[in-house]
């Protein structure tokens, strides 16, 4: 079994109450060394609250190493095969004569017959807010929630982050707020609002704010006290900005006397961008599937069930909040829904546990470079090539399809994964890789084996020299 590693047993003993708000925040692009209690670089004092009062998963992964497929895994409970959401846009993305292979046809957006954990709780009796970033459909009111203020197909900040907009979604606020009004302020306030309005039911609300992605832009007051540090005084004025809106969601908690029924969630939907700030230990950044694109800090607080200033180690995916949201408000998984993860409320209590088991990967397409060498992924062109990868324990195994390339490699002694084993411990990649083809059969997933017409050889060879 799988068990939590507690630091400091603050679990209070409550008795039964009504079902929980849920209160689940997303921030885009945020790395795992991007926040304060990982890194001394950035300011994050809420989030230094947040993690006082509730659990820390230091092994959380996002379910894609980039934006929308893992949004779409989180809202339908499902890996990228199920939903064949695997990046943003087409899948043919960086020049053609570098790619050896024909990708997969990516899915743009999470269809509306796929059941979303919105829906779910919006049926149940749950009024349900989307604010932010949606990314997955024109309109997040389609998939379960009562009211979209700011999501649309957009993924990324049109008009930048500070008011007036130009962005359709977003020009309703441009007579309702200041300008020069911040979208963390607008978001915040109008998430603060649903609350106010609903204190006397059960809510879901899933504020998704747009920062810290691209493009960056320094937020006044808060950026010159990076001025002589090593970070992006931009990009850390921004972190500082979302850790702002988070500790006045808390703050509104505590005044609606809504914090002891509240489960707050807090994550990123991917690695952070690695050439704009490292993550270290963790190789690369978003897009890639070693560690540093997919791996994501992630709070859970929900007093008298999840463990004050604990710590839990056990590796858990995106793909297991849907199931953690229906058990906290005891609802049953609908009928004919697949859901791919595990409810993580066993691992809230400091010493819970659940079966040990492995966690998927899956990206049969292209993502072309960042910053080059920057990202550091295998070659300068692309931040990943079309692969799968697995993690069991300790191992992580990647398979890469264009040359059929196997790379296993021990998270414990090497978290950057720079040493492959596959040679040293045969045994070890065969049986990973016989998880991942057997997981692959089972979701049929897409494998991609058409040579690409376009593919230069010489020109890679070029490019890698």
């Amino acid at each position: 079994m799988m068990k939590c590693v507690g630091l400091i047993l603050l679990l209070m003993v409550g008795s039964a109450m009504a079902r929980p708000n849920i209160v689940y925040i997303t921030v885009d692009d945020l790395g795992i060394m991007d926040v304060g209690f990982n890194s001394t670089r950035y300011l994050t004092p809420s989030l230094y609250r947040l993690c006082a009062e509730g659990t820390v998963f230091s092994e959380a992964y996002a379910a894609a190493a980039n934006c929308a497929p893992s949004r779409a895994s989180v809202m339908s409970g499902q890996y990228t095969p199920r939903h064949g959401v695997y990046t943003v846009g087409s899948s043919e993305r960086g020049p053609s004569n570098l790619r050896k292979l024909i990708p997969t046809e990516n899915t743009e957006f999470l269809s509306l017959d796929n059941v979303t954990i919105a829906e779910v709780l919006q049926k149940r009796g749950y009024a349900t807010m989307h604010v932010g970033k949606w990314h997955l459909g024109e309109d997040p009111t389609q998939q379960g929630f009562d009211v979209n203020m700011g999501g649309d197909k957009f993924g990324s900040p049109k008009g930048g982050y500070f008011s007036p907009f130009t962005q359709e979604s977003m020009k309703v606020f441009n007579d309702r707020y200041p300008t020069g009004t911040h979208r963390v302020e607008i978001f915040t306030d109008q998430a603060i609002n649903f609350m106010q309005i609903h204190r006397e039911e059960p809510f879901f609300i899933h504020l998704s704010y747009y920062s810290v992605h691209t493009p960056l832009e320094e937020v006044p007051k808060m950026v010159n006290k990076y001025d002589g540090s090593k970070v992006n005084r931009a990009y850390a004025s921004m972190i500082e900005k979302v850790d702002q809106g988070v500790g006045l969601i808390l703050e509104a908690l505590d005044r609606l006397h809504l914090t002891s029924n509240t489960l707050v969630v807090f994550t990123s939907d991917n690695g952070g961008v690695c050439s704009t700030s490292s993550q270290a230990p963790f190789r690369a950044g978003k897009g890639s599937y070693f560690d540093g694109g997919i791996r994501v800090p992630l709070i859970v607080r929900w007093p008298g069930h999840a463990a004050a200033a604990n710590l839990c180690e056990v590796p858990v995916s995106g793909i297991d909040l849907y199931p953690t949201f229906l058990e906290a408000a005891e609802l049953r998984v609908p009928r004919g829904k697949v859901l791919d993860g595990v409810s993580l409320v066993p691992l809230f209590e400091k010493w819970g546990e659940i079966p040990e088991r492995p966690l998927f990967w899956h990206f049969p397409v292209y993502l072309e470079k960042y910053a080059g060498k920057e990202d550091g992924a295998h070659d300068a062109d692309f931040r990943t090539r079309p692969g799968s990868a697995v993690r069991l324990g300790k191992w992580k195994l990647h398979e890469y399809f264009e040359d059929g390339r196997l790379e296993l490699y021990d998270l414990g002694a090497d978290p950057a994964e720079r040493m492959n084993f596959a040679a040293i411990h045969p045994e070890k990649t065969a049986a990973m890789h016989k998880l991942l083809v057997d997981w692959r059969a089972e979701l049929n997933a897409p494998v991609p084996t058409e040579l690409n017409p376009d593919y230069d050889p010489e020109a890679v060879a070029e490019t890698t020299k």
